[in-house]
């Protein structure tokens, strides 16, 4: 089991720890046993004598035993928690294309659905150590009181465990069709939680998408459940009753072919009642650690980078840089079924220190993939990327992107405000910008963390914006930033807001559609078909009067 095998890599002498401690709880159920058998079936003694060393055993017994379990519960989670912390630590450190690809239902399913099914294996996990652990130390003791009636009821059991197997074997498949119907689900809960608004709009949509992709997937998701439910209780069951049925042989055995004492069958089937518990819940916990399995799977076939053992990055000295070059960079994206898909590039492109440069294009020309491309958070099929000409490599990637801070379309909102390095912000800084964005009576703070983050999405953007410029970094990235503004504030972002940002030193690129501030920028780009030119002159004056003309002239 790859669950056994993780903890035994992670933590190999507490798991050996708790292993001898399960060893020492097994002697101690067989030693139980052989009091019984020696001090209260075979010889007749004082009852008075032989009560305080049986009650001595007994609670001998429950401590160690309930230390093993809680021993190995509590291991069991110390290791979940290791866990659920290094997959966080791969989501962050691996490409923003690599996740994009996954997709956030996927992503969410394991940290959720499959941490949860690993951290119920490892409840289940000392009972099915106690049942092996037990089962082994039992069988030696009952071959040391008679081999032939071993040999008999190990294979009676042998029988009982291959039955108990086949019915697992058919109880992991069904949970391997559960784990995918999971993250079918979790993608329709997606589209219920993130589309509230047009299916309260659209009824229709709604009953479609409840009826033709939440039905079927969740009957789907019932029907794998309960095979899966089924085989397991079957394979409960029926070593429940093969083991009263190990009892029948045994006396049959032993009084009807006089193959040993009463006395020894009656241990044999004082033994295998004790056992029966164990080997009932080892079986029932074997489902727990198939559907662990399951999700070792799943985590691995996500293909998550390593992860590192900091955040720690290069220092970035400030100023330090006067050009930033595409040289050649292309980019393609998959298609369906292993087809090609879009393609960018290839580009070529120098950004300078401290210029306001506007990117334009129509919808799916590849300006936003351009804008990753430049940031470093897609890597070039071909092309590189060059900073002062010096090509950026593999080991200064990290380093190169703590030049940008940004505000996507897609962007998330956070609440807290960081400065340089993720230390607190600037006071002053952030105060001048609260006043530029007109948010000072619209925001409170407990110390640097907004605590009223339930904005219009204008006032979203205008808070992402603040928490960019906090942050001190010398290229600011503005992904149609201006497209949920009112029209007073968007004069106010191209008049005022731009040329503040360049006054402080900033390289600006930013991506828009307004064509009446295109005047505004020292620069103007255009992506059209994932190519870049840049316009100047009597093109420039063309389709800053106006943008939409320029992009009728595009369509054939």
């Amino acid at each position: 089991m790859e669950l056994l095998r993780v903890v035994f890599r992670h933590y190999r002498w507490p798991f050996l720890a708790v292993m001898l401690l399960s060893l020492a709880s097994a002697g101690l159920g067989i030693g139980a046993i052989a009091f019984i058998n020696q001090r209260l079936i075979e010889t007749v003694g004082d009852p008075a004598g032989v009560l305080p060393a049986f009650l001595g055993v007994i609670v001998a017994l429950l401590v160690v035993t309930l230390a093993a379990q809680l021993a190995l519960t509590s291991l069991g989670h110390h290791f979940v928690y290791g866990l659920r912390g290094r997959l966080v630590k791969q989501i962050l450190d691996t490409d923003v294309e690599r996740l994009e690809r996954l997709g956030s239902a996927e992503l969410l399913a394991s940290l959720s659905s499959d941490v949860r099914n690993i951290t119920i294996a490892f409840v289940r996990l000392p009972e099915l150590v106690q049942g092996v652990v037990l089962t082994a130390g039992s069988a030696l003791y009952l071959g040391w009181l008679s081999p032939g009636l071993l040999a008999v009821t190990a294979l009676w059991l042998a029988v009982t465990i291959a039955g108990g197997s086949w019915l697992v074997a058919r109880v992991y498949r069904h949970l391997a069709q559960v784990r995918e119907s999971e993250d079918r689900l979790y993608r329709d809960y997606e589209a219920v939680i993130h589309g509230r608004k047009e299916l309260a709009l659209n009824r229709g949509r709604a009953r479609r998408l409840y009826r033709e992709r939440y039905e079927p997937d969740a009957r789907d998701y019932r029907g794998h459940i309960i095979r899966a439910d089924t085989y397991h209780l079957s394979a409960v069951n029926w070593s429940n009753i093969m083991m009263l049925g190990a009892i029948g042989v045994v006396f049959y055995l032993a009084n009807g072919l006089g193959w040993a004492s009463t006395s020894v069958a009656a241990t044999y089937s004082l033994t295998l009642l004790f056992l029966r518990t164990p080997l009932i819940q080892a079986v029932g916990a074997l489902p727990t650690l198939l559907s662990a399995q399951v999700a070792f799977d799943k985590i691995a076939a996500l293909e998550l980078a390593e992860p590192q053992t900091d955040f720690a990055v290069a220092e970035v000295p400030a100023g330090d840089w006067q050009t930033l070059s595409l040289r050649g960079v292309s980019f393609r994206y998959a298609g369906d079924n292993g087809a090609p898909g879009f393609r960018v590039g290839p580009l070529d492109l120098t950004l300078r220190r401290g210029e306001l440069v506007f990117l334009i294009g129509g919808n799916g020309s590849g300006k936003s993939t351009l804008a990753k491309l430049l940031t470093g958070l897609y890597r070039p099929e071909a092309g590189e990327l060059l900073l002062d000409g010096e090509p950026m490599h593999e080991a200064n990637r990290a380093a190169y992107r703590q030049r940008f801070s940004a505000v996507f379309t897609d962007f998330h909102q956070f609440t807290d405000l960081v400065g340089p390095e993720g230390a607190t912000p600037d006071p002053a800084l952030v105060e001048a910008w609260l006043e530029y964005l007109a948010m000072r009576d619209k925001l409170a703070f407990e110390g640097q963390r907004v605590t009223n983050p339930e904005l219009s999405q204008g006032q979203r953007k205008r808070l992402a914006l603040l928490m960019a410029v906090a942050e001190q970094r010398d290229i600011l990235l503005l992904d149609e930033w201006a497209a949920d503004q009112d029209p007073q504030f968007r004069r106010v972002f191209y008049h005022e807001l731009l040329p503040r940002l360049r006054d402080m030193g900033k390289t600006v690129l930013a991506i828009s559609h307004d064509d009446h501030y295109f005047d505004r920028a020292d620069r103007l780009l255009e992506m059209r078909d994932g190519r870049l030119s840049e316009l100047t002159g009597r093109q420039r004056e063309r389709v800053s009067r106006d943008a939409v003309a320029r992009l009728d002239e595009a369509t054939p």
